[in-house]
């Protein structure tokens, strides 16, 4: 594929060249050939256009994954506005606060989210579209309203014969001019705003049309992981839109039944999934077989066990639909488990690693290059660097530079000016590095939890609600077998104070955990409680040892 200079050049041509082709589908719905998002793409350009929409103003996306969301998030980038994509999951004072923070200007939504959201608290909004249809569902200015109004009729009028591949031109990007705002949570108090450039997005791209050269122009992809994440809108929208494949979206929750249903349905040749995803599969579909006795007596037998191994990797190359080519892991790390399974099986899946702030790719390696253990090598146009003396044996802080970095964090200097020491940027993440160059995780500084479908969270945006309600001392959210745990030192002395016999105290927590549970998106639910006997341990600066209660 003949390299472009520019982002919205890739998307350009990949309209023109790929016109009849299928683009962006919703599993078991509706579904846009590329001439079809180019139309669409066309009429949201106008409707931005009239409403007095200027190039380098924010529009948000709030809403679940579908065909319609990609269309909007596409249209938004060729017209030359900012992208904002809001977890569909958020509450609605989250989304209200995102909106305000990044001051969007129009917002699309999915009806659903619509019906709790206040328009009046969003006072920038020029007004609110339907995801589903891009009707107007509320109004601030009168151009907007006339422009959505009389869109068919401002279409014709702009291409009086039809509309062609030949009419598809659009916003010439410059390298380091805002493309998009990924908000790495939707707390007020704990809100990143990442400003991702178009040489970011460009260059994620360009490694994955280098790298990922077995995905071509036709092929399926299934998305199952968040769009408003950076890990999935990369590879599979971005990616595979530019390189005129079509894109089939879950839109629901992506469970092991269904996305197994839809990978023997689409048959794809990539995955892009979390750990989770395929742990659950692997360890439904094989390992079950694998605890039958006739089974753990053939795996000592010499010949029949490779046999055996080759079978069990049909048997789950199929349940991925029959013909992948490659499975990437990303976000977390795997099971150890089931990579040394997969590794001993020659299963074709590989582990990347990355980060928002890098949109999101700093290092990857293919299935048939790749070390256990690992999640790669520096990806093409990036620099990384480990503060060690002896990067091999002895772990430090992985720093990176290059291409892909963020200009930087929306309206928080004193964030961004935390993470970076002149052009290098911590990524807080403690590594080791072979004299190859492959990179081993080795603990995280951060505390980040992947959530089950890939969505991030922040324990202490939860510890910080948890804390202030009744006669909680102090709290830590842990994660345990892929569910959030709320590890509680409550208030004995003010409960006894109250009148509150200890036999009441774990009924009040309980109570507090449900109180709190409605407040929270449904992947950062609580769903174990338990509780200290005393006070979490300390560092000298009076943070919580958090290392000492991960397996707790």
């Amino acid at each position: 594929m003949q390299p472009r200079a520019s982002l919205n050049a890739y998307f350009q041509d990949a309209v023109r060249d790929n016109w009849e082709r299928p683009a962006l589908t919703d599993f078991n719905g509706m579904s846009f050939h590329y001439k079809d998002v180019a139309r669409k793409i066309a009429k949201l350009h106008l409707l931005f256009e009239k409403s007095g929409i200027k190039k380098g103003d924010k529009i948000a996306i709030c809403g679940k994954n579908s065909a319609q969301w990609g269309v909007a998030f596409f249209a938004i980038l060729t017209y030359g506005a900012v992208a904002v994509p809001i977890l569909h999951e958020f509450k609605a004072d989250n989304i209200h606060h995102l909106v305000n923070h990044s001051e969007a200007r129009l917002l699309f939504v999915e009806e659903q989210i619509w019906e709790n959201l206040d328009p009046e608290l969003m006072p920038d909004l020029l007004g609110l579209l339907r995801l589903r249809d891009y009707a107007a569902l509320y109004s601030h200015n009168d151009e907007f309203s006339y422009a959505r109004a009389h869109l068919n009729e401002l279409f014709g009028r702009q291409y009086p014969e039809r509309f062609t591949a030949d009419d598809v031109r659009y916003h010439v990007d410059s390298p380091e001019e805002l493309a998009l705002i990924n908000y790495t949570s939707g707390s007020t108090g704990f809100s990143k705003g990442v400003m991702l450039p178009y040489r970011s997005l460009w260059s994620n791209l360009q490694y994955c049309i280098d790298n990922l050269t077995f995905v071509e122009a036709g092929d399926s992809i299934v998305a199952m992981l968040p769009m408003a994440h950076m890990y999935g809108l990369s590879i599979d929208i971005i990616h595979a839109f530019a390189k005129g494949c079509q894109t089939v979206f879950l839109t629901r929750v992506p469970s092991p039944r269904i996305i197994l249903e839809a990978f023997a349905a689409v048959r794809p040749k990539m995955i892009v999934a979390v750990p989770l995803i395929i742990e659950k599969i692997v360890k439904g579909k094989v390992f079950p077989l694998l605890d039958k006795p006739l089974m753990k007596i053939l795996m000592h037998v010499p010949y029949v066990d490779d046999r055996l191994m080759t079978r069990i990797k049909d048997r789950l190359t199929e349940a991925f639909g029959g013909n992948v080519r490659e499975v990437i892991i990303g976000g977390a790390a795997l099971n150890r488990e089931v990579e040394l399974f997969l590794t001993k099986i020659n299963f074709p899946f590989t582990a990347g690693y990355g980060m928002t702030e890098c949109g999101p790719l700093i290092t990857y390696a293919p299935w048939h290059d790749r070390r256990v253990g690992s999640c790669g090598r520096v990806v093409d146009r990036m620099e990384i660097k480990i503060s060690s003396p002896n990067p091999a044996e002895v772990p430090g802080v992985l720093w990176t530079r290059g291409t892909n970095m963020m200009l930087g964090y929306y309206k928080n200097d004193d964030a961004t000016v935390e993470c970076m020491d002149e052009d290098w940027m911590s990524t807080g993440d403690i590594c080791t590095m072979d004299e190859d160059g492959f990179v081993y995780i080795r603990g995280r500084n951060k505390n980040m939890i992947l959530g089950a479908s890939g969505q991030n969270i922040y324990p202490e945006e939860i510890e910080d609600k948890l804390n202030n309600m009744p006669y909680v001392n102090e709290s830590l959210v842990i994660e345990e077998d892929g569910r959030l745990v709320a590890l509680i030192y409550p208030d004995i002395d003010n409960a006894t104070a109250q009148g509150i016999a200890e036999s009441q105290i774990e009924p009040l927590m309980n109570e507090n955990i449900e109180a709190l549970n409605r407040e929270l998106p449904s992947y950062s639910q609580i769903k174990r409680m338990r509780l200290m006997n005393e006070e979490f341990e300390k560092t000298p600066k009076r943070s919580i040892k958090r290392y000492l209660y991960q397996h707790s």
